[in-house]
């Protein structure tokens, strides 16, 4: 009885809240009515209501929609701002490594100053030692004379001695024997004014002597310091970029060890040579300059620079997700994102090992700047050096493409040293550090 009365109470209820109605109309005295049922009473409610609530959701959907874009519209804003500040700082990071570039060739310029007026320095105090050497020999002569005139003056005394016993019988001879004797004693007298001004002329070439030296010492002095400075900076460079300084310059040629020597120790005799303490301090400043020559030389094959002139970092060196397979990989390189067939620029001189296609690179350049330094290109569209030839810096190389394994446009970038792959971030950091020094 109750599941019989179930369908009854509901189209009961229905009934009773849309009851059938009748929608009556007169024309001409006659009268006709349209009858609405309970059913097609519902049916419009329903549609109704559906329609009410289409029209919400629409109208929610738009204002959130409208919400969103304006969203992504500030974050392009912001996006473009980043970029045209980007672009002014690199611009003036280009201007201060022009700076920078004239200030080493200022710099190099006043040392082969330096080195030349040196030079001509050392001349000169050959030049004075070899008068010092005349005048010793003369002062030497001086004494020698001075030793002869006081034996002939004691043998004059002698004869003096003797004339004067035998008086009565040499008074002839006694006249020209004081003539002599007067003779003698000018002579001396002479000798010992020559010797006293040649003391004073050696006492004023010494004074003379010490204020080059002491001119010269300071000098050399104040180019030990800049050097040491410059050598002391580059090496802050060269660890920045991630590298061993005697290993880099091992790579190089040049020589990071002392020269093979050995015997046994044997005191040397004092020098008292003028001149001692300055051949010491430009002993030192050619082991100094010599470094620095050999890091000047390291310098120019350190791919300081970018490779391109605008990009972003869409992957950095080191572990990462796989961007085709999701699994966990190493990336032994850096991403550089841009735009499609941008320029890819040569951070640094050297000779294309390789230019070609690989298959996982694409199409790939290989170069090596030498001292165990190699850069690697891949992605490429585009190549427009050969396996042989030489580039210099900032030479255009190739375009920015998405051959090989790759899932957009970008540059994959590598650099290593000795075979061992080194973070090309790190040569990066190291090269904003040198304008951000000069």
């Amino acid at each position: 009885m109750i599941l019989d009365d179930r369908p009854d109470t509901w189209r009961a209820r229905l009934r009773r809240r849309f009851p059938e109605r009748q929608i009556h109309l007169r024309t001409d005295g006659r009268v006709s009515f349209f009858k609405i049922s309970t059913g097609l009473q519902c049916c419009t409610a329903i549609l109704a209501v559906g329609l009410l609530s289409w029209g919400g959701f629409a109208t929610w959907s738009f204002v959130d929609h409208g919400k969103v874009v304006e969203a992504k519209n500030k974050h392009i804003t912001n996006a473009r701002l980043a970029y045209h500040s980007l672009l002014g700082e690199v611009a003036d990071y280009q201007k201060k490594f022009t700076a920078i570039t004239e200030d080493l060739e200022n710099n190099h310029a006043l040392m082969l100053g330096l080195v030349e007026k040196n030079a001509s320095l050392q001349q000169s105090l050959k030049s004075v030692s070899k008068k010092l050497v005349v005048t010793e020999s003369e002062r030497e002569q001086v004494r020698l004379a001075r030793a002869d005139l006081k034996r002939q003056l004691a043998d004059i005394e002698n004869e003096l001695s003797q004339t004067a016993n035998r008086a009565f019988s040499l008074e002839g001879n006694l006249s020209s024997v004081e003539s002599d004797l007067q003779t003698a004693l000018s002579e001396r007298n002479l000798a010992l004014f020559e010797g006293t001004g040649m003391r004073r002329e050696i006492k004023q070439l010494q004074a003379r002597l010490d204020t080059m030296e002491q001119n010269e010492e300071d000098s050399i002095d104040r180019l030990t310091s800049q050097a040491f400075s410059s050598i002391e900076s580059v090496e802050r460079i060269i660890e920045a970029a991630g590298l061993k300084v005697d290993e880099l310059l091992k790579a190089n040629g040049a020589a990071t060890t002392p020269i093979g020597q050995g015997g046994p120790f044997i005191p040397a005799e004092k020098d008292n040579l003028p001149g001692k303490n300055l051949k010491r301090k430009l002993s030192n400043l050619d082991i100094h300059l010599s470094r620095w020559d050999s890091l000047k030389a390291v310098m120019k094959h350190l791919p300081l620079a970018s490779p391109m002139d605008t990009y972003y970092i869409t992957s950095s060196f080191g572990k990462r997700r796989d961007p085709i397979n999701k699994k966990w990989s190493a990336h032994y390189g850096l991403d550089f994102g841009g735009k499609f067939k941008s320029k890819v620029l040569a951070p640094a001189p050297g000779e294309v090992t390789f230019a070609g296609w690989k298959t996982k690179y694409g199409r790939i350049i290989e170069i090596d700047h030498g001292a165990g330094i190699k850069t690697r290109y891949a992605h490429l569209n585009n190549i427009f050096v050969k396996k042989g030839q030489k580039v210099a810096f900032r030479d255009k190389i190739g375009l920015l493409g998405n051959s090989g394994r790759s899932t957009g446009a970008h540059l994959h970038y590598e650099t290593s040293f000795n075979g061992k792959l080194v973070n090309p971030l790190k040569f990066l950091k190291a090269g904003r550090y040198v304008f951000q020094e000069k």
